[in-house]
């Protein structure tokens, strides 16, 4: 479930670990339209205990880049919404609840890359490990946690979602988002070229036109 929502919403890991229940807006059973909501804002950065007031090993941060306070909505694809739903029935998990919890309902360890004892990515390792062949294992595919976000943002900008959406969606500036992902964007030259076509070629000009354009009479009929 931590891993299908970094894919098919593309938070950061640290945003979704600190993400609770009632953060999550799952349509009706019934409803026609089973796309969910999640709204993100709070990072839950794990910087040692001797780093925070509390003792804790996490600090709640505010989203980064964005005033203090401030949160962002990403929408959530059909399956995932099944996901969720289904997840939160089976824990039983209240609105007020963290969404993935850790041992005794904690925060999740390791939601950032560097943490050595990191059981997301841990889980993250035996996940690739199960599905991929050996050589694709041992490549940097899909080798980092954070590939999964990265794997989203490049396909919403593939399939033609606008940069400034994907920016909005994701908490990244216009900017760093091109800057980042524009050589990953792939296929859609034929789309394009089918657009620019659709706009229409220059007008035909007419006898009088050619003429003029000529310096001589148009033939008379």
């Amino acid at each position: 479930m931590f891993f299908a929502t970094l894919y098919y919403c593309g938070p950061r890991p640290e945003e979704a670990v600190a993400m609770c229940v009632a953060d999550v807006r799952l349509p009706a059973v019934d409803a026609a339209d089973q796309w969910c909501e999640l709204v993100i804002h709070t990072v839950a950065l794990e910087v040692g205990k001797q780093w925070t007031d509390t003792g804790e090993i996490h600090e709640r941060r505010d989203l980064k880049g964005r005033a203090e306070g401030d949160t962002r909505t990403v929408p959530g694809h059909p399956a995932l919404t099944r996901v969720l739903r289904q997840h939160i029935e089976d824990e039983r998990l209240k609105p007020g609840d963290l969404l993935f919890q850790g041992e005794n309902g904690g925060i999740l360890a390791g939601s950032v890359i560097r943490h050595p004892s990191s059981v997301i990515r841990h889980a993250w390792r035996g996940a690739r490990q199960a599905v991929l062949p050996s050589h694709a294992f041992d490549s940097p595919t899909g080798k980092r946690v954070y590939d999964n976000r990265h794997t989203r943002l490049t396909k919403w900008l593939n399939d033609g979602i606008p940069a400034a959406q994907v920016a909005e969606w994701v908490g990244n500036s216009v900017p760093v988002l091109l800057a980042t992902y524009a050589r990953w964007i792939d296929g859609q030259l034929p789309d394009l070229k089918r657009r620019l076509e659709a706009a229409g070629d220059l007008p035909k000009p007419s006898d009088e036109q050619r003429a003029d354009s000529l310096g001589t009479a148009p033939k008379m009929p």
